[in-house]
């Protein structure tokens, strides 16, 4: 029986359901961290007066570290758990062929070799400028992706080994897991369900999960990684292939900013672009297309040896 027929489940019902649970959940979880520091060092009044302080100051490092990944915790990976488990018709995190280990090798490789594109997305992304009637709005963006630059910049520019493990753990492993889960586990499979086009699903599930990190000058670089983890899920029905990839594009990032904080630079050369001459950005896309192709191909033929079609609007 297919997975999306085993139940007349509407999927706005199964959506109604996730948002009702995510809401919950990362309020409950967040205020019992709260409640916790608040106990804990009786300091109430700095948060009521400035909620932006408790992300953006560093004299309480371990509460803000309990605060990340309650949020991944809370917001993402339970919600998606508990749609599972009262939605168990559904299979919402497949895991076809796990110890495949080529799917994940050329799954990495597709993210590192589209890395300079990446670059110069970002680039162009993070010089994008709006009319000047929306002048008020991009205000606001500038100073929600500072507030965000602040945050990033306290937690991730560490010089021991210890806090760059825990930053591995809260900045890599949390929100790979936690997020994957959410986003291409529940959300894409339920997105299929109204669309019943795969193309489309993976595009509007990847435009929500940039969105929701509330970062508008890193929003097209992190919409072309949602894309290509939607499609991972979808062509190998593996969920650990994009939580693979997602762990390595965000372990990456907090290892080069420890190597840049024991070598004496800043976060703002860890922000800084290096440009490419223009055979290195032609390589790359031909380099990503070769590898997705041969990605696809590979998965594709599982399926077949395991009596499987890879339709076209085929998911899990």
């Amino acid at each position: 029986m297919n997975e999306y027929t085993a139940s007349p489940n509407s999927p706005w019902k199964s959506l109604f359901v996730l948002v009702g649970i995510t809401i919950g959940l990362s309020i409950a979880v967040q205020m019992i961290v709260l409640i916790g520091n608040i106990i804990i060092t009786g300091d109430w009044e700095t948060i009521i007066k400035d909620s932006n302080s408790i992300y953006t100051s560093n004299s309480n490092p371990t509460f803000l570290y309990l605060l990340l990944a309650s949020s991944s915790v809370g917001t993402f990976l339970l919600p998606a758990i508990f749609l599972q488990k009262i939605e168990g018709y559904y299979t919402y995190f497949p895991v076809k062929e796990i110890g495949n280990i080529k799917s994940y090798v050329l799954a990495a490789a597709l993210i590192f070799a589209f890395a300079p594109l990446m670059q110069l997305i970002g680039e162009w992304n993070r010089g994008m400028q709006l009319p000047d009637s929306m002048v008020g709005l991009e205000n606001w963006m500038r100073a929600q992706e500072d507030n965000m630059a602040v945050l990033t910049e306290n937690i991730i520019m560490v010089d021991s080994i210890g806090l760059l493990l825990l930053n591995i753990l809260v900045m890599a492993v949390l929100p790979a897991i936690a997020e994957e889960y959410f986003f291409r586990g529940s959300l894409q499979h339920i997105f299929q369900r109204v669309f019943k086009n795969h193309h489309i699903t993976v595009w509007v599930t990847a435009i929500i999960f940039s969105a929701i990190h509330v970062q508008f000058y890193g929003f097209f670089p992190r919409l072309i990684l949602g894309v290509f983890f939607g499609y991972m899920l979808v062509w190998s029905r593996n969920i650990w292939i994009p939580i693979i990839c997602h762990f390595l594009n965000n372990a990456s990032v907090t290892v080069l900013a420890y190597i840049y904080t024991r070598q004496g630079k800043t976060y703002t050369d860890l922000q800084a672009s290096e440009s490419y001459p223009i055979i290195v950005y032609l390589g790359s896309l031909v380099l990503t297309a070769a590898i997705g192709w041969y990605f696809y191909k590979h998965v594709h033929q599982n399926r077949v040896i395991d009596g499987e079609r890879l339709d076209q609007d085929q998911i899990v």
